[in-house]
């Protein structure tokens, strides 16, 4: 691979840690949002859609940390 081919790879990666520091910040707002939802409304629809949603952003997440390992082999 060539030098041009690695510094455009390189800027994925250096966008993709960008993206995924702000959606971890997103995740650890919405965590505690659903962590000071009152005990008599944690079985509600409200308290599970916040669970849901928790868990989808754990997972784009866990992608985004896949795409980033992911081409940072390839560049090496």
């Amino acid at each position: 691979m060539n030098r041009e081919r690695r510094k455009a790879l390189q800027a994925i990666v250096d966008q993709l840690e960008t993206l995924q520091m702000q959606l971890e910040e997103i995740q650890t707002e919405e965590e505690e949002y659903r962590d000071n939802i009152p005990e008599n409304f944690q079985s509600g629809e409200r308290y599970e859609r916040t669970e849901e949603i928790c868990e989808s952003l754990s997972d784009a997440v866990s992608s985004l940390e896949d795409a980033t390992s992911s081409i940072e082999e390839a560049i090496e």
